[in-house]
């Protein structure tokens, strides 16, 4: 009986399988002319585009066209659409009825399980600055277009102090803590004051917590009593630095 000849240096033996020339041997299977796992970049590189799809939708209040999107991506429309279906498998992402691309109900699940782990971290420096200004403190972070009192903390010593609820909501073009995000789009990150924009005889000053990717937020204090700007400002402003080192 004839041996079966040696494989040639050019189809490695595959056991249960087939070599194909300049392929890859697979046992159990075929290998592909060429073929090799995919890389590592490229997955990063799709993770990367989807991630900064979401910002760009977050970034636009009536939302994206395909075309717009895959302009601002710089990557063709078919792309995009293979980036969308996925996000929006998960809630992340949705289509309105123009077509249009806005972020999806998924998006503020997240965001809601994320709030507690900033209202923690914020919570020494808000500490800090209530016992420091006399006044109550908070945390206001974006949702929705809005602002919303994420973290508060009142004073331990005062007679009376303002009762601000946590989870409460204003425009952001009312109230210092609105105010100050506002200025944070800009870069501005100097206190800002306001009187009476929330609650008659109320007074504000907040600072913008810059430095923290994706985060949109602001520290401040209320009180009813004036405050001096000069120098509850200055308390205000170092709180919001120690709230974004706490949160980066």
């Amino acid at each position: 009986m004839n041996s079966p000849p040696p494989p040639s240096p050019e189809q490695p033996a595959v056991p249960g399988g087939s070599a194909v020339p300049g392929g890859s041997a697979v046992p159990g299977g075929s290998a592909v002319p060429g073929s090799s796992a995919v890389p590592g970049g490229e997955t990063a590189q799709t993770l990367d585009r989807g991630l900064r799809l979401l910002h760009l939708v977050a970034d636009a209040p009536g939302g994206l066209t395909i075309t717009e999107a895959a302009h601002r991506l710089g990557i063709g429309r078919a792309a995009i659409y293979r980036l969308v279906a996925p996000l929006a498998g998960h809630g992340m992402l949705r289509r309105d009825a123009a077509g249009r691309l806005r972020l999806g109900a998924g998006v503020l699940q997240l965001a809601r399980r994320a709030q507690p782990l900033l209202a923690e971290g914020a919570l020494p420096a808000l500490r800090r600055l209530a016992e420091q200004a006399g006044a109550t403190a908070h945390l206001t972070v974006v949702e929705g277009g809005e602002g919303v009192a994420l973290a508060v903390v009142e004073p331990s010593w005062t007679s009376f102090h303002v009762a601000y609820r946590t989870g409460a909501r204003h425009p952001l073009e009312r109230g210092a803590g609105g105010r100050a995000i506002l200025a944070g789009r800009t870069g501005a990150a100097g206190p800002v004051s306001t009187v009476g924009e929330l609650q008659p005889g109320a007074y504000g000053v907040a600072a913008p917590v810059l430095g923290v990717p994706g985060l949109e937020a602001s520290v401040g204090v209320v009180a009813l009593a004036e405050l001096d700007v000069e120098t509850v400002g200055a308390q205000v402003l170092a709180a919001a630095t120690a709230v974004a080192a706490a949160l980066r």
